[in-house]
């Protein structure tokens, strides 16, 4: 049974819930006693891995409904939302909203310059021996999860032909952004927020170091971040109070997209005190805090969950 924090007729809506941060919120809210509404976007193979984490929070003897739906789509969203409605009945309430959508384009903005680093060959040369041979030990030791070599070891990879657009950037912006707004809006406008609500969202140090490849996304979270706080002005006299976490680097299937992953990976490791990475239950913990009675005078924030990596400046 459930360790019980909310009244029975009180709910959670996760945008993007069947994987990394949505996922595991669902299941820390779900074993306290939140019914939920997870809304994801999958394909239909996806589901085997999806549908047993599904059964697992049902078993927690709490009401959950699902929507394989297109969150980003106006008149979908507003199927979504009769549907839900219709869930929580005559008195049922949005407790929480989490976004969790992970959707945006990837992509460099420009062909890279040439490399300079020459650190690699000027070592095989001080060990006689061949610069090929160094790559290739320095590349399986990263593989296996030593970090330290990571200067040594083959760059990441991008698109020498893909570049980023207006239309990718725009595209994005609204994916993992903006669409925070549509749907607050939404559920306001339909009554169906409870009287101490909880909208949150997801950033990442990226909405202020410049990662490759993450300009769009890096767009979004700036944009989410903005949105949040209008949120958390303007809809504080419904009772609504809008927050965002920023965690940090976590491997999840969204983050295992960004070319350099890896290499992301390694150098959170080095930096952060604790030495690894955060985990999804990290953050799922701090987002359930967030929605208990006792945070109610935490509005308009961006709250780090990561160890201490942002303010580290270890390098080893």
């Amino acid at each position: 049974m459930p360790d019980i924090s909310f009244p029975p007729d009180e709910w959670a809506l996760i945008l993007g819930g069947s994987s990394g941060f949505g996922l595991a919120t669902a299941h820390k809210l779900s074993a306290h006693g939140l019914n939920l509404c997870v809304v994801h976007r999958d394909r239909r193979g996806a589901m085997s891995r999806i549908e047993p984490e599904f059964d697992r929070i049902r078993e927690r003897g709490v009401s959950l409904v699902t929507f394989n739906k297109d969150a980003l789509n106006a008149e979908v969203r507003s199927e979504i939302l009769d549907g839900f409605a219709r869930a929580l009945g005559g008195d049922g309430r949005v407790r929480v909203v989490l976004h969790s959508i992970a959707f945006g384009n990837l992509k460099l903005i420009g062909p890279e310059a040439p490399r300079n680093d020459t650190a690699r060959e000027r070592l095989a040369k001080e060990l006689g021996i061949d610069a090929a041979a160094l790559g290739e030990a320095a590349d399986q030791l990263f593989a296996e999860g030593c970090d330290g070599v990571q200067g040594l070891t083959t760059p990441p990879v991008y698109s020498a032909v893909s570049y980023l657009e207006e239309e990718d950037m725009a595209l994005t912006i609204h994916a993992m952004g903006t669409s925070l707004l549509g749907w607050t809006q939404a559920l306001r406008k339909r009554g169906l927020f409870a009287p101490d609500a909880r909208v949150l969202g997801l950033t990442s140090e990226g909405n202020s170091v410049a990662w490759k490849g993450y300009a769009g996304v890096a767009a979004a979270k700036v944009a989410l971040e903005s949105v949040s706080r209008s949120i958390a002005v303007e809809m504080a006299p419904f009772g609504i109070r809008s927050n965002i976490v920023q965690a940090g680097v976590t491997d999840t299937p969204a983050l295992r997209m960004i070319p350099g992953s890896d290499h992301l990976k390694a150098q959170a490791r080095i930096r952060n005190p604790f030495g690894r990475l955060t985990t999804p239950e990290d953050v799922a913990d701090v987002i359930y805090l967030l929605c208990l009675p006792e945070s109610a005078w935490i509005n308009g924030a961006i709250i780090r969950v990561d160890g201490g990596e942002r303010i580290s400046g270890a390098s080893r």
